[in-house]
């Protein structure tokens, strides 16, 4: 079992980690966008 935090992942992880990055940016965005928006 390799660590969560390898500095040099294999090319499938890589990409994973990306989407997982973009999905958490995207998530923490609309709930920002959510927290203004609210009355």
């Amino acid at each position: 079992m390799q660590p969560v935090l390898d500095p040099n992942p294999p090319n499938g992880q890589k990409k994973m980690l990306i989407v997982f990055g973009a999905f958490l940016a995207i998530f923490v965005v609309i709930a920002i966008v959510a927290t203004i928006a609210s009355p």
